[in-house]
């Protein structure tokens, strides 16, 4: 049977080489590749006598574990497609998802069972259903699903499954934090060339050209990496990809809470040498318990540390850099759309800015015009700012949403390209400068303020831990900046203190006139910001200092 750039047919040449190799650890579950493979094939197997077929989407409503990344496998083996379920959905987000995705079945915690018995009535493509035991004492056969051991145990090992497609699809949900979740409809050979670096990310050869490629991209020393957002965030997810097709280990956070000190504890065990985490709400914690903690770890197996997904401040980099001298440090770009759009050169410009990428021929700025029969899209001219965009090897668009991928995905000159969201410049130099996202700039009479710059430049103060920056409005200008920030400890801070301090780093219409301190600023348990919550935070008042 033929190898393609389906995903499935990638990782079935990696474990057939390496097959001894240990793939996954979380907690006290360690599996090799070997055994990764068989248990894959057998829940593949299941899923087939069930009635799940090519194209059939399933849903991974689940924690951190082997059994995620096992259902995953199985799914991409049949040509099904497994779907990413955010665990903390209330019901009707819960049911929202099982009907936009037309979810034929579901691999879920054993905890999730009463939610699932809630919506299942109306969600009637639903028809099997895997439950992970996980001690919480729910019955699975009340909702009529299988304890997914026993599931993997009455099937087979073999592989012997039919031709799979390099475009089959991958579907990764948005977290839905501007509205109703949507589903990012990626083939997989895009989805490896975009997202997971066509497999060259971990040994410098490159794309892999074919996919018996894949062969050379193998690691002869294998690394040890550990992604710290859940599983069901693409920042994990992805990454977790990228390292199994080279056959390296992967650490998963086994705990439901995220502290700094359990987590280098886990990298000290197993000898982390990568860590990836999602911006400066997974960072100051770590940098907080080896503030606290002098000499306490041995962590001199770690040689990276990357950040993706979320702001990753100057002030949090520089702290990694003094307690790891000689650790590499990155800052990628990208999205659930868009995959890598590069890593921050740091050159960055006096007009401010989240970082500095490099232009190519399938990243640009996109400009938007008005024209008589609606929006005209062109290439950006050099200083003239647009929207960060990339072409080449995109998802197709949003699962069941025509409407919402013609405005995503725009024809330019003969191509499409994706449009991030994020604003950006075109500098002279032919790089490009990136803002931030453009729904969320704030419009203080007549300038834009990005909230991202602001909240890194609020980050260096000492006793700021986390803060988040909205608009809220202001007889004057229309719209001021206003910061929802939480403390370290229990320290206190002033409007004026935090004003003066962020002086030093940006322009003074960009500083908050206003200020609410909060026990904890609103994430998603991936790390991004949940602006809409901070801004209700804002509006209401409660917390203004």
């Amino acid at each position: 049977m033929p190898t393609t750039f389906n995903l499935a047919d990638l990782f079935e040449r990696v474990a057939d080489q390496v097959p001894e190799r240990t793939a996954l650890i979380c907690g006290e579950t360690k599996t090799t590749y070997g055994a990764l493979e068989k248990r894959a094939n057998q829940i593949a197997h299941h899923l087939t006598a069930n009635g799940v077929g090519p194209g059939d989407q399933v849903g991974l409503y689940l924690y951190n574990g082997n059994e995620f990344i096992e259902a995953m496998w199985a799914c991409f083996k049949i040509r099904a497609v497994p779907v990413n379920v955010n665990y903390r959905y209330v019901d009707d987000e819960l049911l929202y998802l099982f009907n936009n995705a037309d979810m034929v079945a579901c691999v879920h915690a054993q905890e999730f069972v009463p939610h699932i018995e809630k919506v299942r009535s109306a969600a009637p493509r639903l028809k099997a259903l895997l439950s992970v035991e996980d001690g919480s004492g729910h019955d699975p056969a009340s909702i009529g699903s299988v304890e997914f051991e026993a599931a993997r145990r009455a099937q087979r090992e073999e592989r012997d499954f039919g031709e799979r497609q390099e475009d089959d699809l991958f579907i990764l949900y948005t977290g839905g934090t501007t509205g109703m979740p949507k589903g990012v409809m990626w083939p997989h050979k895009n989805l490896f060339m975009a997202a997971l670096g066509g497999g060259g990310y971990l040994t410098g050869n490159g794309p892999c050209e074919e996919p018996a490629d894949i062969d050379q991209r193998i690691l002869e020393n294998p690394l040890v990496g550990m992604a710290l957002a859940p599983l069901m965030h693409g920042a994990c997810w992805w990454y977790a990809l990228i390292q199994m097709l080279a056959g390296s280990t992967v650490v998963l956070n086994p705990n439901r809470n995220f502290d700094g000190s359990s987590i280098w504890d886990i990298c000290e065990r197993e000898g982390v040498n990568s860590l990836a985490i999602v911006g400066d709400a997974m960072a100051i914690p770590l940098i907080d318990a080896l503030a606290e903690n002098p000499d306490r770890w041995d962590l001199t197996a770690m040689f990276n540390i990357g950040s993706g997904g979320a702001v990753f401040s100057p002030a949090s980099q520089q702290a990694f850099r003094d307690h790891f001298p000689n650790v590499f440090i990155s800052n990628s770009f990208g999205s659930s759309e868009s995959g890598n759009m590069g890593f921050d050169s740091g050159n960055k410009r006096e007009a401010g800015g989240l970082g500095n990428v490099v232009k190519s021929d399938f990243m640009d700025v996109i400009t938007e015009e008005e024209g008589p029969d609606g929006p005209v899209h062109r290439h950006a001219n050099p200083g003239e700012d647009g929207i960060f965009a990339r072409s080449g090897y995109i998802p197709r668009g949003y699962y069941g949403d025509p409407e919402k991928t013609a405005r995503t995905f725009v024809p330019v000159d003969g191509k499409t390209w994706l449009l991030t969201g994020d604003e950006a410049r075109l500098e002279t130099d032919q790089s490009i400068t990136v803002f931030g996202r453009g729904s969320n700039c704030i419009n203080s009479g007549g300038e834009k303020i990005f909230p991202e710059e602001v909240e890194q430049a609020l980050k260096v103060h000492p006793r700021v831990f986390d803060a988040l920056v909205v608009a809220t409005p202001d007889e004057r200008w229309g719209s001021k900046v206003t910061a929802v920030v939480a403390l370290r400890g229990d320290g206190s801070l002033t409007l004026g203190e935090l004003q003066e301090s962020a002086r030093q780093h940006i322009s003074g219409y960009k500083v908050p006139r206003e200020l609410h301190i909060v026990g904890e600023v609103p994430r998603a348990p991936s790390g991004k910001p949940d602006y809409p919550r901070a801004q209700e935070i804002a509006l209401e008042g409660s917390c203004r200092v």
